[in-house]
């Protein structure tokens, strides 16, 4: 199978199995684990902020730094396709109190003159604006990223409001390859950013959130609240370590690889793709047609996709799929289209 559903599919690498495997581990919940220090010092010091927490999942990252922004019954502004709205069960809702306020930008990119207007009124009967999160790479948008002047304008101005800014950076290291800067530079001056370790880099489980000490102090309280407390950590923080270290650098090979997938459904009648949108490893495609009934075609050739709308396909390059991978699934999937397009639609009169 070519699996194109997710960068999350992707195994540990031999490496990291190793480092699994000679894990030096303690008790992290009595903060005792020496690995998973060293990954949260390691990516404090990345990150150039002042210290990180490692917890299981995104989700829980970016949940955790609602929790600790927010008030209950404020509003959290987000792109209206972003994860925390779309893809996070409701849960600034249910954990936090908080109500999103969506704001709808051209691929998934937020612009400080299009969130402005979604600001809460200084009136004490309005619910007020608690927190801004901005997303980076955008998952839904297809991988697109965020400028370094949009960021860098949207959290100054939302700091001359006294309002915190929360970066979804799941796949915040595709976007420092795209931008060619560091994921510091990157993530600008954000007042805390969760990333994933379980995606691109190849790791087996985890992420991180980084910002201020009392920050993450706080974070980690929240973390325990939760269920995330972990015990010996250091076996899946050593896999992580790995990550940091050596996997960011291949990742261009996933952009230029979603690239070529891009171009060549481009070509093909029946599906539209906006060229200008594929920056990173995630390629959305507009399709005519069936969408469950192509990506179960699809399956049945041995290409996995996802269905991400009615008349949407995403695919996700990663470290395991090759150019060769590449090649095949447009082959497969010029095949399969032109045999549905010479299927009946509907019974013969």
């Amino acid at each position: 199978m070519i699996d194109l559903r997710s960068d999350t599919v992707t195994h540990p690498t031999p490496e990291m199995r190793r480092a699994m495997a000679e894990a030096e581990v303690g008790d992290d919940v009595y903060l005792e684990d020496p690995t998973v220090r060293r990954l949260e010092e390691h990516a404090a010091a990345l990150f150039e902020r002042e210290a990180a927490l490692f917890v299981p999942s995104g989700t829980m990252g970016n949940q955790i730094a609602i929790r600790v922004h927010t008030n209950p019954g404020e509003e959290v502004i987000a792109e209206a396709r972003s994860h925390v709205v779309d893809w996070e069960m409701a849960a600034m809702a249910a954990i936090s109190g908080c109500l999103p306020r969506v704001v709808s930008a051209p691929c998934g990119r937020l612009q400080w003159s299009l969130l402005e207007p979604a600001l809460s009124p200084p009136v004490y009967y309005r619910a007020r604006t608690g927190l801004i999160v901005l997303e980076n790479t955008h998952n839904m948008a297809g991988g697109t990223v965020t400028s370094l002047e949009s960021m860098d304008e949207i959290v100054a101005k939302a700091h001359g409001r006294g309002l915190p800014v929360h970066l979804d950076g799941a796949r915040i290291f595709n976007a420092a390859i795209r931008l060619g800067v560091s994921v510091a530079r990157a993530s600008g001056a954000c007042d805390s950013v969760m990333f994933c370790l379980s995606k691109g880099l190849s790791a087996p489980v985890g992420s991180l959130l980084v910002g201020r000490a009392e920050f993450i102090e706080e974070a980690r309280r929240v973390r325990k609240l939760l269920g995330g407390g972990m015990h010996q950590a250091g076996v899946l923080a050593a896999a992580g370590l790995v990550a940091l270290e050596i996997m960011p650098d291949r990742l261009a090979d996933d952009h230029r690889r979603a690239r070529r997938l891009a171009e060549g459904l481009a070509e093909m009648p029946g599906f539209g793709v906006d060229l200008e949108a594929v920056e990173t490893n995630i390629v959305v495609a507009k399709v005519a047609g069936d969408v469950r009934e192509i990506t179960t075609r699809l399956a049945e050739e041995g290409i996995l996709c996802s269905a991400v709308g009615p008349d949407l396909i995403r695919f996700v390059a990663h470290r395991q799929i090759s150019d060769q991978d590449i090649e095949k699934t447009l082959t497969t999937i010029r095949d399969v289209s032109r045999r549905m397009m010479r299927a009946p639609v509907g019974p013969e009169e």
